[in-house]
Formats: structure tokens, C-alpha cells, sequence
């Protein structure tokens, strides 16, 4: 299984919110180019970076912080994923451009099917859909708004695309250190072929274990990380025994 270190940026900062929550922040260091040379140095391969203000504003506002961290961590082989703010051709263009492996779009999917899958087919392999869900339905807009779609149903319109993976979050448990929602995971795994990318509620090292037996790919771990629930070379044994 796969271990994605995450990274969320606000304001060129390294944060992390509480189930989304811009109102709940915590500040974990004033560079996320610093934060990531951290998590490489403890052995990490892949990083998750969450633009959040992208995410929210459906723009670029930490475009400068990304492309420092991206030339800081990938001349070492760190491959880099970004989601938040990609909206349209123009932006994965230059966020490829920057560096980055792959472009994780979520809003958009929803609310422009036949655009992603335009992009899904203009850049095969670069492109990730991030489904967040509150309730088992699609969240979107920085999980500010809920919708109506069930999330296993919006998975399912694009599973024959040349997808990256897909990262799926439950909202619910993001930052609340209350471990993850297994069950969900497993329908999600049910229900398509795309890769899973578990996200959401990783606390204890238990919690990539139980991951890894339910035959998740790969998992995202946040918040755990920057509060030492967590120690990263514990989950990256996950990786050396698939």
C-alpha cells in the first residue's frame, strides 16, 4: 500500500482544518517547500498537496508555494499530486508544467462530466478524481457545499477513463483523528476499478494496517503525521511489504 504524506496549503502556509472547516485551522509551518524536504528526508516517495485556497476560490493562490516545493523535493525521484483550484485546461497545463505527476480534480468532475472527461483523455495518467463526501454524497467547492449525487454513483461515470487513481475523503472524519471510514473505502473498491486512495480520519498506525487488509492501494495520512500519532517510517513499512 502507498503512503501519501499530506500537505495542505493556505495562505503559502502549512495547515491543517478540522473536516474542512477553514474556521478550525491549525498552522504546522510557514513553508510547505521546508515541510516536504521534512517528510522526504523520513523516507517518504509521494506527497498529497491541497491547495486549500484554490479549493475554495477555484484559483491558483499558492502557485509560487507549490512550484518551490516541487523544485525542492523532486530532482530526489518525490513524485508530487496536487488537488484544489483545477478548473480548467489552462490550469493543468501549468501545474504539469511545474513539475507535478498528477492534478486531482473534484468540483469540476461534478459539475462538468463531459470537460473532465475531455481532460481524463487529453492527459492520460495525470489526472485523479477526488471525490469528497459528506453523508456518502458528493461535497464540492472546498466541501462547503453538499450535493445530491451519491458519491459511489459519480465514481462509477468514469470508471473506463485513463484515470491516475482516486482519491476518495470522507469529510466526516478528515482531521478528527477518529480513524477512517473502512466500510465506505470498501464500497467505493466495490464499485469501480480505478485505484483507491483512502483519505480521511488516518490516526493510528492500526488504522493503515486495517487499510491495507481491507486492499486499499494507497492511503493519505494528514494531521496524525504533524502530531506524532503517527510515526511515518511505521506506515511506509506497509509499503516495503506490498
Amino acid at each position: 500500500m502507498l503512503i501519501w504524506p499530506a500537505i495542505d496549503i493556505r495562505g503559502g502556509q502549512c495547515v491543517r482544518l478540522r473536516q474542512g472547516d477553514y474556521a478550525q485551522e491549525t498552522v504546522y509551518g510557514s513553508s510547505p517547500a521546508d515541510m516536504a524536504e521534512h517528510w522526504r528526508s523520513k523516507g517518504a516517495r509521494r506527497l498529497h498537496l491541497v491547495d486549500l485556497d484554490g479549493a475554495r476560490d477555484g484559483t491558483t493562490a499558492n502557485f509560487e508555494s507549490v512550484r518551490e516545493l516541487v523544485e525542492k523535493v523532486a530532482p530526489h525521484g518525490v513524485e508530487c499530486e496536487l488537488g484544489g483550484g483545477v478548473r480548467s485546461e489552462d490550469t493543468i497545463k501549468r501545474l504539469l508544467d511545474l513539475g507535478l505527476n498528477r492534478l486531482v480534480v473534484g468540483t469540476l468532475a461534478l459539475k462538468k462530466p463531459e470537460w473532465f472527461e475531455k481532460m481524463c483523455l487529453k492527459f492520460p495518467g495525470k489526472l485523479v478524481l477526488g471525490i469528497d463526501a459528506r453523508g456518502g454524497m458528493v461535497a464540492t467547492d472546498g466541501w462547503l457545499e453538499t450535493s445530491s449525487t451519491p458519491a459511489v454513483e459519480l465514481a462509477k461515470r468514469f470508471d473506463d477513463l485513463p484515470l491516475a487513481a482516486l482519491v476518495y475523503t470522507d469529510v466526516a472524519t478528515d482531521g478528527m483523528m477518529r480513524g477512517p471510514n473502512i466500510p465506505e473505502c470498501v464500497a467505493m473498491m466495490k464499485a469501480t476499478k480505478i485505484p483507491l486512495v483512502a483519505s480521511g480520519g488516518v490516526t493510528h498506525i492500526d488504522d493503515v494496517r486495517r487499510l491495507a487488509e481491507a486492499g486499499a492501494p494507497a492511503c493519505i495520512i494528514g494531521r496524525a503525521l504533524y502530531e506524532n500519532s503517527i510515526a511515518l517510517e511505521d506506515a511506509l513499512q506497509y509499503e516495503k511489504q506490498s
